[in-house]
């Protein structure tokens, strides 16, 4: 029997309702990466059961870490016995968080073997600030066949340390091959996104003593041994505002709870400028119903510019996103997607549709709104561009088929079911 691997959606209702949002991927895979760091009991609360989850815990199995579901969204992982620091090809060739076990596997075992991950295909996305943050540690950096073979001949050591660019997983590798350093670390130009904050806060947890969180300007003082720890994933901010926009186009009442309020501010702003208004009480977020969507132009009636960047500017998974809304929004805007310039390569399919949108370059796309959109036989390319397609097929004429479901199954828990309990008609084909 062929897998299921496509959504059918029929467009046209309205998405309402109450959504729980599952635990941020992108501090889940750290997380689990860090628990390798002591060999005591870890446990991870708040985990989304997604692919990438999934392959990350069956690739941390091969090494000899031992892991369970005690819940549905629930682990354990307790790494005792490392048995080899070499790390399997094929799994690695499925998911970039793979890189995330370099750091650990160093600062503990003093050496590892990582091919090259995989992941979505949006771009270069260089490891050279990886192997950088390293060096200065006290790492070999070696090619050998098709691994990064990376070494230290004695203990890594105290360093400050200016990334070349503030790289996620970059500064993530960096904090945990320093967390079992009893020396002091600075990392200057780090990254400091809402996933990196929840892994500074475990290992903080863990005995690391981490300052600056939040901020460009890490100060880490390791220990020369870690305790286990128990860890609650925060909500992802990134599916949170997919919804939100869903539901703003279709016209729906959603409410949104578990949310921080924290990491969504630059987000809602963003948004606001499409058109879309929220309103916060405590730890729930309230999208209302039949939204008037307007962009709103700048001093002096300019085209206004929504751009990623760097936390807390937008975020880059969500620039995917913005470009739907802004179909569904009456006025003109720029959408700049300055990080990765394989990102906009599914306009076209927006196009087909009936989306009113000039490609400028690799990065710009001029949206001119609204356009009423026709439902289209579509393929995922990725995780966050599929997650725009189903979002476009949602409030389209007809129905819709998106091939490669598993693309968006690697970033969100469960769509299918937990969208059609919001009134969305999709099913898996």
């Amino acid at each position: 029997m062929k897998e299921k691997n496509s959504f059918r959606i029929k467009g046209g209702k309205k998405i309402s309702g109450t959504f729980t949002p599952r635990g941020n991927k992108n501090a889940t895979l750290p997380i689990i990466a860090a628990s390798l760091l002591t060999d005591k009991e870890v446990i991870i609360n708040n985990v989304p059961r997604i692919h990438d989850v999934q392959f990350m815990l069956e690739l941390i199995g091969t090494i000899g870490v031992d892991w369970s579901w005690l819940e549905n969204n629930k682990i354990r992982i307790r790494a005792e016995n490392i048995k080899t620091t070499t790390l399997d090809t094929f799994i690695c060739s499925k998911i970039r968080a793979s890189i995330l076990l370099a750091g650990p596997l160093l600062s503990r075992c003093g050496k590892v073997k990582v091919p090259p991950p995989g992941g979505d295909v949006i771009g270069r996305r260089r490891l050279d600030t990886h192997f950088q943050a390293f060096k200065a540690m006290g790492v070999k950096c070696e090619l050998d066949g098709n691994y990064y073979a990376l070494s230290t001949k004695n203990s890594l050591h105290g360093a400050n340390i200016f990334l070349d660019e503030p790289s996620v997983t970059g500064t993530e590798n960096t904090l945990m091959a320093a967390s079992l350093i009893p020396e002091e670390i600075k990392i200057k130009n780090a990254a400091s996104e809402p996933h990196i904050q929840d892994l500074c806060m475990m290992l903080n947890k863990m005995g690391t003593s981490i300052k600056g969180i939040g901020t460009n300007h890490l100060e880490i003082k390791g220990a020369s041994k870690l305790s286990g720890t128990e860890i609650d994933v925060s909500s992802d901010h990134i599916e949170i505002a997919s919804l939100v926009a869903m539901a703003a186009i279709t016209g729906g009442r959603l409410k949104i709870e578990n949310i921080d309020k924290e990491y969504l501010y630059p987000i809602l702003i963003n948004l606001k400028r499409l058109g879309i208004d929220v309103s916060i009480s405590g730890n729930a977020l309230v999208v209302d119903e039949n939204q008037i969507l307007e962009i709103q132009a700048d001093f002096q009636d300019a085209i206004p510019t929504i751009a990623d960047g760097p936390w807390p500017g937008f975020p880059a998974d969500l620039t995917s996103i913005a470009l739907v809304v802004a179909t569904q929004a009456r006025g003109t805007v720029l959408i700049f997607e300055k990080m990765f310039e394989s990102r906009m390569f599914f306009v076209d399919k927006l196009i087909s549709m009936g989306a009113k949108i000039v490609l400028c370059d690799p990065h710009r796309a001029v949206v001119i709104g609204p356009s009423e959109l026709r439902a289209q036989h579509l393929s995922s390319p990725d995780i966050r561009a599929g997650m725009a397609l189903l979002t476009a097929a949602s409030v389209a004429q007809g129905t819709s088929i998106i091939d490669n479901a598993h693309q968006i199954d690697r970033g969100y828990e469960n769509l299918d079911i937990r969208l059609s309990e919001l009134g969305l008609e999709i099913e898996r084909i």
